[in-house]
């Protein structure tokens, strides 16, 4: 492999696979809300208006904000005021205080938070304005745009100066300015990855030094999973997989080992929990998704700390490759992609070849690719449980050389034609799907 294509997978896997606290839509208003906000500290905004995309606002309605008890944007965007640092990146709320959180509750309760849809074509938009002083003519005011990746500030202003302006760069997909805020909005599929090169560069080429990170995605994952299976969060989905165990439903063994471990983890997570995941193109669900089923397999199988990390490596690239072809928030449920990423860690760590592992991805999208997302919530943990238990069904059945053919649907002998099928019908052929359960969500 060349140091060119090196350097780009390894830049990749840096950028997709970030440290966040709570959910990832409600946490990426947060962050625009908290820049804004520290344009102009210590002063407090008088109000905060916010607009958001369709896409957003649906990931965002019903998923537990970190340590408040509560769900929705309101409260995230009143703590991003209070105690936010955008300086943390994902994780902008990770210093909230008790008192913070009573002082969130006073400022969000008094109608001081405005939130609507924004006019935008763009499935991941936020736009977060602070204004200061008398409604009618506020005295000052600051504003952050969010586009496109969750922690990607293309636009920064306060009062009449521009601080920084990518919104026009962003668009067109080219690298930002440079700035401390810019961040690079190279795309993925401009990154040309394919199987072969996630395969050789996670099992072979990768330096052992240069992927040790993803050992922080299995420590920070693993402590959420052990405190969903230690408390009962959302609905306890993990809980319940493991206490059923002892009553004969479920086997023990590999299967309901992954199930149980990744759905405790998202139960937390979606439920509030105070511990960040480390998230995988933009979701904590899928970095826990695409993380502990290899985790737990690695234990079970007795894998070693280099294995597991390779193992990590395949899984993690293999989705970001996938989510590439759908974009950061789609109708396709992420655990599609992340769980096919987890079904090629266990192969890899099952002793199987580059051709298994192909296998294992056309079986899972000829299984699940009609999982529809409808919004962040505490029963992704469901969705999350399925995923893994087709990741494992489809390991095995790749394992024993048993494949979904061209013949079958949307297969193609391809793998990549495969995964580029996918991604059409999740970005393309579900638009009218996401708009039903954006209208269905918000009516009812």
């Amino acid at each position: 492999m060349d140091n060119r294509t090196y350097t780009d997978i390894l830049e990749l896997l840096h950028r997709e696979v970030k440290p966040a606290l709570g959910c990832t839509e409600p946490i990426a208003v947060a962050l625009a809300v908290a820049k804004a906000c520290s344009l102009h500290r210590p002063m407090r905004p008088s109000r905060i208006r916010v607009q958001v995309s369709a896409n957003i606002l649906k990931n965002a309605m019903g998923v537990g904000i970190p340590g408040t008890g509560m769900v929705g944007l309101n409260i995230a965007v009143a703590l991003a005021m209070e105690c936010g640092n955008p300086d943390y990146g994902l994780e902008v709320l990770k210093d909230l205080t008790p008192a913070d959180v009573e002082k969130a509750k006073a400022y969000a309760s008094e109608g001081r938070v405005k939130i609507s849809l924004a006019n935008t074509p763009k499935k991941l938009y936020i736009d977060a304005e602070c204004l200061y002083g008398p409604v009618e003519n506020p005295e000052h005011r600051s504003r952050t745009v969010i586009q496109d990746d969750h922690d990607a500030i293309v636009l920064v202003s306060k009062d009449t100066e521009v601080l920084l302006d990518n919104m026009s760069s962003a668009a067109d997909g080219e690298d930002s300015a440079s700035g401390q805020e810019a961040v690079s909005h190279k795309t993925t599929l401009d990154y040309h990855l394919n199987m072969r090169k996630i395969f050789d560069f996670a099992t072979k080429e990768a330096r052992l030094e240069d992927i040790a990170f993803l050992l922080d995605a299995a420590r920070m994952n693993r402590a959420l999973a052990e405190e969903g299976l230690a408390r009962p969060y959302g609905l306890q989905v993990g809980r319940t997989i493991q206490d059923n165990i002892h009553r004969n439903v479920f086997g023990k063994g590999l299967l309901t080992h992954c199930m149980a471990m990744t759905a405790a983890a998202s139960d937390a997570r979606m439920a509030g929990c105070t511990l960040p995941a480390m998230s995988n193109s933009g979701s904590g669900n899928q970095g826990i998704t695409v993380t502990m089923p290899v985790v737990a397999a690695a234990e079970q199988f007795g894998s070693s700390e280099e294995q597991l990390i390779r193992a990590l490596t395949l899984s993690h690239l293999t989705a970001i490759h996938i989510k590439g072809y759908l974009g950061k928030l789609s109708a396709l449920c992420g655990c599609v992609v992340a769980s096919t990423g987890s079904a090629c860690g266990i192969v890899w760590l099952s002793g199987g070849s580059f051709d298994q592992v192909c296998s294992a991805i056309k079986n899972m999208i000829g299984n699940i690719t009609g999982m529809v997302c409808d919004g962040a919530k505490v029963g992704c943990a469901l969705k999350v449980a399925s995923g893994v238990s087709s990741a494992v069904q489809s390991a095995v059945l790749a394992l024993d050389n048993h494949c979904v053919t061209g013949n079958d649907g949307i297969i193609e002998d391809d793998v990549e034609k495969s995964i580029r099928n996918l991604g059409t019908i999740g970005s393309k052929g579900m638009q009218v799907t996401d708009e039903m359960i954006l209208n269905i969500m918000v009516c009812k």
